[in-house]
């Protein structure tokens, strides 16, 4: 440790490269079929291949038409201008996942550009990421190193060797570069969070990160103040392929902490061939040295000789344009505006696109069912607070989303349709969510077999009501004296005793008229 490299701050800096597999139905530059549709998700390894992705003699690229229109479709919700002109570039590199020896990329002139994504970060607030670039590419192969496999009747571990499969190989590819706006690794993953939820609402992407559909790749370093008022910028680290936002939010944590560290210890600064990549190690929770950063001029670059420039037409834009869904942020604005949701709430319910079309199915079916006064604004209510409530629970209960807990939106919409009748408590519509994730019956026909539906017998309630204040004597001399809150604690002995089958608002009533109004 060198004693005179004092730090009076630090501060992170990082930028974002995210790369995208978009689900056309086949590849980049040819007709095999690609492994991000869902139709080829499990696809034998090495089957997804032709003699254009193999880089075969003689094998000519083809663009992919819906792939550069998905590309524009996500440039226009990240605010991005269109080049009216882009074109195809050669990225000259040797790896085994590559077989062509090159990638055909762009470089220079980027099919969208200038664009910005609005989020609201972790402190609560909007913030705002500057995206440099969105530019259209092909996917190499994939490696799989120190495996395990069966051949044949035998079990053999393949340590120190490596597996290819070609299947990700010419699989259209959207690279998305941001500048460094983000100071947080929270807001990192937000940001990527917003990022993949954008895409998927556009349905350009099954943005399964397991699958690798989406790939995040953070460019991090920090900015440190000395006590001397010296400003200072750490050498880049690139950290690669990363697959899970708590990994995103690991290695930038593990960065900012590591290359403080090295500051103190060595004062290296950013400069020329300064930048680095670098893998994650999630069992260690630590970032591993890959290689130092090749600048633009070592792949040597050069406009593809084989494909034709893509030239995009005011017409052909507004085409793609009007394709373009309702976005996470507008259905947050609507969620407010419409359902009288809170911030809170309607950000919940659109962090993920599955949610929220579930949540708009729930809407749609009691819309469809209910011959009650209900507003639309009651109906987005009640279906927010039963999912952020009793759907949320389970969820975490039982590590599953929130869409996917078995439970149909029109169980929910029966569910809504009994509690607004009063013909279910609060209590037992909880218990009764419950069941119906586990069973296919419709709710009334649930509740009547489980004995949850409220019980409005007045000779029954009477009955509860004398036991209860039988077992509450100062609660109920209390609220016979005018203290209100002293119904509670005599309401909850006979929601006891009735195993919460009364009707809370009946003995709320017969109470008042027998402690108060005689």
């Amino acid at each position: 440790m060198v004693e005179n490299r004092t730090i009076k701050t630090a501060q992170l800096k990082v930028g974002m490269e995210i790369h995208v597999e978009l689900s056309t139905r086949s590849k980049m530059f040819s007709r095999s079929a690609n492994v991000a549709h869902p139709d080829h998700y499990d696809a034998t390894p090495n089957t997804l291949v032709d003699p254009v992705v193999l880089g075969l003699p003689g094998a000519l690229p083809v663009m992919n038409r819906a792939a550069i229109e998905s590309s524009i479709m996500v440039g226009l919700a990240l605010n991005c201008s269109i080049a009216e002109f882009s074109r195809w570039d050669r990225k000259n590199y040797f790896y085994p996942d590559l077989p062509k020896g090159y990638q055909i990329s762009q470089y220079d002139l980027p099919l969208c550009f200038d664009g910005e994504l609005e989020f609201i970060g972790a402190n609560g607030q909007p913030q705002t990421v500057s995206i440099i670039r969105a530019h259209l590419e092909e996917d190499t192969g994939k490696l799989s190193h120190d495996i395990s496999c069966r051949h044949g009747s035998m079990h053999v571990n393949a340590l120190n060797q490596s597996l290819i499969d070609l299947n990700r190989a010419g699989t259209p590819l959207l690279e998305i570069v941001t500048h460094p706006d983000l100071k947080y690794a929270d807001d990192a993953v937000i940001f990527c969070q917003e990022l993949r939820n954008v895409c998927r609402f556009l349905n350009v992407t099954g943005g399964i990160m397991q699958r690798g559909h989406m790939r995040f790749e953070p460019n991090v370093n920090v900015i440190i103040t000395t006590d001397e008022g010296k400003q200072i910028a750490t050498p880049i680290v690139e950290v690669k392929n990363l697959n899970s936002f708590k990994a995103v939010k690991g290695a930038i944590e593990h960065e900012f902490n590591r290359q403080i560290k090295q500051w103190q210890e060595t004062g290296l600064e950013m400069g020329a061939g300064m930048k680095s990549t670098r893998g994650w190690d999630a069992d260690r929770g630590v970032t591993v040295l890959q290689r130092e950063k090749e600048d633009a001029h070592d792949y040597r670059y050069f406009p593809d000789p084989d494909l034709p420039p893509v030239v995009v037409t005011e017409e052909w834009k507004q085409s793609i344009a009007t394709c373009i869904p309702e976005l996470p942020q507008q259905r947050r604005r609507r969620y407010v505006d419409e359902y009288n949701l809170t911030d809170a709430d309607a950000l919940t319910l659109t962090t993920d696109f599955d949610v929220s079309n579930y949540f708009e199915s729930c809407i749609d079916m009691l819309q469809q069912r209910t011959t009650s006064d209900m507003t639309a604004a009651h109906m987005g209510k009640t279906v927010a607070k039963l999912l952020l409530n009793a759907g949320a629970r389970r969820a975490n209960e039982h590590h599953r989303e929130l869409h996917d807990l078995g439970v149909t939106p029109e169980q929910i919409a029966q569910l809504i349709e009994m509690r607004e009748a009063n013909t279910i408590g609060s209590s037992a519509a909880d218990e009764l969510f419950d069941l119906l994730c586990e069973h296919d019956a419709d709710a009334t026909t649930l509740a009547e077999s489980c004995g949850l539906l409220q019980v409005t017998d007045s000779a029954q309630l009477d009955s509860w009501i004398a036991q209860a204040l039988e077992a509450e004597p100062e609660a109920a001399a209390n609220y016979a004296g005018g203290k209100d809150n002293a119904l509670g604690r005599i309401i909850g002995t006979i929601m006891k005793l009735s195993n919460g089958k009364a009707d809370a608002k009946s003995a709320s009533d017969q109470i008042r008229r027998q402690l108060r109004d005689n």
